[in-house]
């Protein structure tokens, strides 16, 4: 957390808020947040900077500055990018790690509780270099079901936790992965390898209306993800499998099962749905 429709959902909002606005100051409080840059370099590269754009690539929020230098935001577990007219909460201010002040009283806070997020200035030839290790995006039209059949034949690895990789498939992480296969009733921990082409389709497809659904949602909520105005993502009541071990399957009525057998992450699933 937070993944795809989180991200998503932070990008499209500071786009509307932040594009075309010009940073005035910047301010660090917990530098143990930047890579590859120090504060005060930050502070040179991008002050009286214009933001040009924000969007989401994988699970990253990513600022294009007029000088083509490019922040990029990795949330992770508590991470959260909030706007701030004058009247953010204390609580959320306390665990501010930079902020930019962004003129006419706006201020841009990375907050992050835990500070296990990552903020990195990247200019254009790093940017390439670390964006071409990430995957296809599987909202794209280019992830189709021919593409994902290929990188199931290639992979013996559990189908689960090949699509959390993010060098394969980016933006899908545990509670996306985990709903999707319950919805296309395939057992996380199978081979890659072994779908036959209708659990294909039924995986690209379910995979890819699970992640639809969930931004238009605003993503899902259990303890520290806001949205950059301090919402909540409304996502959660719609989950099927995650966070429900030991409850009914909705489907058959079966008791999930929850294992930690999988790369370590929590997988909850439906043994009797699910083959």
């Amino acid at each position: 957390m937070p993944e795809l429709p989180e991200t998503e959902t932070m990008a499209r909002d500071l786009h509307r808020e932040i594009a075309g606005r010009t940073i005035e100051r910047v301010a660090v409080h917990r530098p143990d947040v930047l890579r590859e840059v120090n504060a005060k370099e930050l502070a040179r590269r991008t002050r009286s900077v214009t933001i040009l754009r924000a969007w989401r690539r994988a699970k990253l929020v990513v600022l294009d500055l007029s000088s083509a230098d490019r922040i990029v935001v990795q949330p992770r577990f508590t991470g959260a990018l909030l706007l701030d007219h004058g009247s953010l909460a204390e609580a959320e201010r306390r665990f501010s790690t930079l902020e930019f002040a962004l003129g006419d009283d706006l201020t841009l806070h990375y907050r992050d509780i835990r500070r296990l997020g990552t903020v990195t200035l990247m200019a254009p030839e790093r940017w390439a270099d670390y964006e071409s290790a990430l995957g296809v995006e599987p909202l794209d039209p280019s992830f189709s079901d021919s593409y994902l059949s290929a990188l199931l034949r290639g992979s013996s690895q559990a189908v689960k936790k090949l699509l959390m990789d993010q060098r394969r498939v980016a933006g899908i992480g545990n509670i996306y992965a985990n709903e999707a296969l319950w919805r296309a009733r395939i057992d996380p921990s199978r081979p890659a390898r072994t779908l036959q082409p209708d659990e294909t389709r039924a995986l690209r497809a379910e995979l890819q209306d699970v992640l639809a659904e969930a931004v238009s949602a605003r993503g899902t909520s259990f303890r520290d993800y806001r949205d950059p105005t301090g919402e909540r993502g409304g996502f959660a009541s719609h989950l099927t499998v995650y966070g429900r071990g030991g409850e009914p399957c909705s489907r058959c009525g079966a008791r999930l099962v929850e294992t930690h057998a999988i790369d370590g992450r929590s997988t909850v699933l439906c043994a009797w749905c699910q083959r």
